[in-house]
């Protein structure tokens, strides 16, 4: 089956074409027909960029005004660089929608379901409503195509209530779903899954301790192939620190801003979602290989904007190991988590008593590869991975249209 993964943001349209079936799922033998990301959508100078094989497309300076012209572009691309001869060779779409409320599995999109996204955007309204663009734009171009919703949230949907809930009145979460949700799931769920492979392990033989290390960051704890906790709640803020947002933090320091400096609620959303983490500590940047060089060359808010990012990744990697009791694996994924040595370094750093100890010559190897990054003695294996969340998507999307259980 060939399917179209759709990612939309804001202003953006990542995507990718993929061929799967059963068979190539079970061999790890998905062929990826073609990528590339459509940028600046909204404006007269967007960027569109495909990558198929050898072939590849790049247009700047295109008008695209909306959603609909950027997907467009991209049945074009796609067409120009010869993997698509029509349109109707896309089988399938799937979408990557951030929140899916008490959704368990990905869905086919029906309108029962479509009703359930849009009572969810409440909850993500940064990132719902653009993920449903992409939905309603399709469905003009592909009528007659079955698309699935492959939600952020749906992997956490099985922890337990003690893991779940905030200890506010029971009916703020009863009348109002106010709870831990968790995001990150197609990523956690799909290192968890390839550490599996890799190992040659069954789910229920299995405990892992997962790090999606990003822009965005959490960290999950994994029993017998089920999220049991996670570090993000009801929104994407809490946790760990990121590269614009702060992590876990006093609330009562929300209340101080709006009284000590008259901060609208809107203006603390912007500071804590824009302007803190990384580049709140550093006063640099929220990308951490700049933040990194700048510790390396002697800048003190930049060293202190590390070590507080590091600092919270073995808090929780201690919390989560008391929660798993036996953990099998800890895995590194993400932009940070693939290709910062340094970073998965000073995360580990104290944790030998634990049984966490890591091989300093492997990991400097480790830049955007799977590798084994412990000693041999180590009782956990520590494992980078780079994740493939469009590659989970279509899976997904296969699975839910043939009504076979996802792993």
């Amino acid at each position: 089956m060939k399917i179209l993964v759709l990612n939309c943001g804001s202003s953006s349209v990542k995507f990718q074409y993929i061929e799967t079936d059963l068979e190539k799922i079970d061999r790890n033998q998905d062929r990826l027909l073609a990528r590339g990301l459509v940028e600046k959508v909204g404006t007269q100078e967007a960027v569109a960029s495909c990558q198929a094989g050898e072939r590849a497309s790049r247009d700047v300076g295109v008008d695209l005004p909306d959603h609909r012209a950027a997907i467009a572009k991209v049945i074009s691309m796609l067409q120009s660089t010869g993997v698509l001869a029509d349109p109707g060779e896309i089988e399938a779409v799937g979408h990557r929608v951030v929140h899916g409320g008490d959704f368990q599995t990905s869905q086919l999109i029906t309108p029962q379901v479509l009703k359930k996204v849009e009572d969810a955007v409440e909850l993500a309204p940064l990132h719902n409503p653009h993920n449903l663009k992409g939905y309603t734009v399709c469905r003009e171009l592909f009528p007659d195509r079955a698309q699935v919703a492959v939600f952020d949230t749906a992997f956490h949907q099985t922890m337990p209530a003690r893991a779940y809930l905030y200890a506010l009145p029971y009916d703020y979460f009863r009348r109002h779903r106010i709870r831990r949700y968790g995001f990150h799931g197609t990523s956690h769920r799909y290192v968890a899954y390839r550490f599996r492979q890799l190992a040659e392990r069954s789910k229920e033989e299995t405990n892992l301790i997962t790090c999606h290390l990003g822009n965005g960051c959490s960290i999950t704890a994994i029993l017998h192939g089920r999220s049991v906790d996670t570090s993000m709640g009801f929104t994407p803020l809490e946790g760990l620190v990121m590269g614009t947002r702060p992590g876990d933090l006093d609330p009562a320091i929300v209340l101080h801003l709006m009284a000590k400096f008259e901060m609208s609620p809107h203006e603390v959303s912007t500071l804590l979602n824009r302007h803190s983490g990384l580049v709140g500590i550093s006063g640099e940047s929220n990308d951490m290989r700049l933040v990194l060089e700048s510790a390396r060359q002697g800048h003190e808010r930049a060293r202190r904007a590390v070590e507080s990012f590091c600092y919270r990744i073995r808090k929780y990697i201690g919390a989560y190991t008391a929660v798993l009791g036996q953990v099998h694996a800890l895995i590194f994924t993400g932009g940070i988590g693939e290709n910062a040595p340094r970073i998965r370094e000073l995360s580990c750093e104290g944790l030998s008593w634990l049984g966490y100890e890591l091989d300093r010559t492997k990991n400097e190897k480790a830049v955007g590869v799977e590798a084994e990054i412990s000693i041999s003695s180590s009782r956990t294996c520590i494992y980078a991975i780079p994740t493939n969340e469009e590659l989970l998507i279509a899976r997904d999307t296969y699975r839910t249209i043939e009504g076979i259980e996802p792993v």
